[in-house]
C-alpha cells in the first residue's frame, strides 16, 4: 500500500515546494519594491513634477538691464584635472565641458604632486576663448589661485609661511571645505567656500548608498534631479562667513569640487578576467572567468576582447558638476588679472544654475549719482538705496551683518537701508510651492 501511494506523496511535496518557491519570489519582489519605493515615487511623481516646475521657471526668464557698467563672467572654482591622483580628466576635455556648459573661466585646484604645487604644470590663460587659472588644493584647506607661473609651493611648508608665499607671488588664498577646522583669523585669507558640493555628498545620510535606488531607477531619465537631491542649505557656512565679514573682508565663492571619480566601470583583461574599478581609478575586484561565467559575460556584454570596456556608470560627470553651481564675477575683462581682482574685491555672486541660469542677477547700492556693487563700499547716508535685479521672479532676503532684515518678492528690490552695515542678498525661486536657494551675493559695505 505504501508503495502505491508514494507517487501522490511526491506530488504533494513538489506542490509544497512550488508554493514555497512562489511565496519566496513574491516576497523577494515585495522586498525589492519596498526598497525602491522612494525611487519609484520620484520616477513617476516627484521628478516629473520638479522637471516641469524647472522648465516653467526657466521659461519666465527676462533680460535684466545692467546699470552697473561691469562685464559678467561665469565660472567654476575648486576643479581637478588629470594632474590630481583622484581625477582622470585632461585639460582638453575640461575645455570641451566649458564650451558645452557656457563657462567663461575655471580656477583649477589640483592636488599636490609629490607634495609640490607647481603652477607651471596646468593650462593658463585663454584657450579658445575660455580662461584657465592655475590653482591647487593644499594642506589645512589652502586653495591658492593665480600664483605666478614657475613658482613651486611645498605642502610641507608651515601655514604662515605658505600663506605669505601665495600672496607675495600674486595669488589669492581661499579656504576649501569650510566644514573642516580652519584658521579663520589668517590675515592673508582672501575668501572661503560658502558652498561645496562634495561637502553635501559627505553629509548625505547613509552616504552614497542612500542614492543607490535612485541611481538604479532614475539615473538615465533624471540625473540632474538626483544630483540636486544632495543639496543642503549651507546655513552654518553662511553664518561663519557673516561673522568673519563683521571685522574684515572675506569673499564667498562656490566649490564645485569637480572630479568625475564617483562611478564604476569594468574591463575584460588579457588574463581572462573582468576587472571592476571605480573611476578614481582604483581596482575594486578582479573576477576570473570560468566557462559558465564567460558565457554569461558574452551574453551580457557581447564579444570579450582584451582591453574592451564592458560597462561604465558615472554618477558625477564633469559636465554635471560644472553645471550644478557657478560663481559669477563682475570684471573689466576676461583675463586672469581681472578675474583675480574680482575675487579679491568680492564682486561675486553664487548661482545654482542647474535649476535656472542666474546670469544677469545684480546687487548694487545708489546714493545720488554714485553706484557701488557687491564687494565694494560707500558711506551710508539717509539717501542710500539698495537694489537687486533678477532675470527670474524670486524671493529676496536682505541680510545685514548676519541678520535677515528685509524680504520681498518679484524681479526687483529697491530698499532704503536703515543704517551702516554689510548688506548681502539671498534669492530663492519657487519650485512647487517651496522656496529653493538660487543666488547668494557678496555684501556691499555701507560705512558708518
Amino acid at each position: 500500500m505504501s508503495a502505491k501511494h508514494s507517487p501522490s506523496r511526491w506530488r504533494r511535496w513538489f506542490r509544497r515546494l512550488g508554493c514555497l518557491a512562489g511565496f519566496a519570489v513574491i516576497a523577494a519582489v515585495l522586498l525589492l519594491l519596498f526598497w525602491l519605493r522612494g525611487a519609484l515615487y520620484n520616477h513617476f511623481v516627484h521628478y516629473p513634477r520638479q522637471e516641469a516646475a524647472w522648465e516653467a521657471l526657466r521659461a519666465q526668464r527676462a533680460p535684466v538691464a545692467d546699470e552697473t557698467g561691469w562685464k559678467e563672467f561665469r565660472g567654476i572654482l575648486h576643479s581637478h584635472s588629470h594632474l590630481s591622483h583622484d581625477c582622470e580628466v585632461p585639460f582638453e576635455e575640461i575645455l570641451r565641458v566649458m564650451q558645452a556648459v557656457g563657462l567663461d573661466f575655471i580656477c583649477l585646484s589640483d592636488h599636490c604632486i609629490e607634495g609640490a604645487a607647481d603652477f607651471s604644470l596646468q593650462w593658463r590663460g585663454l584657450r579658445e576663448g575660455k580662461l584657465f587659472v592655475p590653482g591647487f588644493e593644499m594642506r589645512a584647506g589652502f586653495m591658492p589661485f593665480g600664483v605666478a607661473s614657475g613658482v613651486v609651493l611645498s605642502n610641507r611648508t608651515d601655514n604662515a609661511t605658505l600663506a605669505r608665499q601665495i600672496i607675495e607671488n600674486g595669488g589669492v588664498l581661499f579656504y576649501a571645505h569650510p566644514e573642516e577646522p580652519r584658521d579663520w583669523e589668517r590675515p592673508e585669507l582672501t575668501g572661503m567656500e560658502i558652498y561645496n558640493l562634495h561637502t553635501d555628498v559627505k553629509r548625505l545620510r547613509g552616504g552614497l548608498r542612500a542614492l543607490l535606488p535612485d541611481v538604479l531607477v532614475n539615473l538615465r531619465r533624471y540625473p540632474d534631479h538626483i544630483y540636486h537631491s544632495i543639496f543642503q542649505r549651507p546655513t552654518e557656512f553662511l553664518q561663519r562667513w557673516d561673522e568673519l565679514n563683521r571685522t574684515r573682508h572675506i569673499t564667498g565663492i562656490a566649490g564645485n569640487d569637480c572630479h568625475q571619480n564617483t562611478g564604476v566601470r569594468a574591463f575584460y583583461t588579457t588574463n581572462d578576467t573582468i576587472r571592476i574599478e571605480d573611476t578614481s581609478p582604483e581596482t575594486l575586484k578582479e573576477i576570473r572567468l570560468n566557462p559558465l561565467t564567460r558565457l554569461l559575460a558574452r551574453l551580457l556584454f557581447g564579444p570579450l576582447e582584451p582591453g574592451r570596456k564592458l560597462f561604465h556608470v558615472q554618477l558625477d560627470p564633469y559636465e554635471r558638476s560644472a553645471r550644478f553651481v557657478n560663481t559669477h564675477v563682475l570684471a573689466r575683462d576676461l583675463s586672469e588679472a581681472d578675474v583675480l581682482d574680482a575675487l579679491r574685491d568680492g564682486r561675486v555672486f553664487v548661482g545654482f544654475d542647474m535649476i535656472a541660469d542666474s546670469s544677469g542677477f545684480r546687487w548694487f547700492a545708489r546714493d545720488g549719482g554714485s553706484l557701488v556693487v557687491m564687494g565694494e563700499s560707500a558711506p551710508w547716508t539717509a539717501q542710500a538705496r539698495l537694489h537687486a535685479r533678477s532675470p527670474l521672479p524670486c524671493r529676496f532676503t536682505v541680510v545685514r551683518d548676519g541678520n535677515a532684515v528685509h524680504q520681498a518678492e518679484g524681479r526687483s528690490l529697491d530698499w532704503a537701508p536703515p543704517g551702516p552695515g554689510k548688506y548681502r542678498v539671498e534669492a530663492e525661486v519657487n519650485v512647487r510651492g517651496r522656496w529653493v536657494p538660487w543666488v547668494y551675493s557678496n555684501p556691499i559695505h555701507l560705512r558708518g
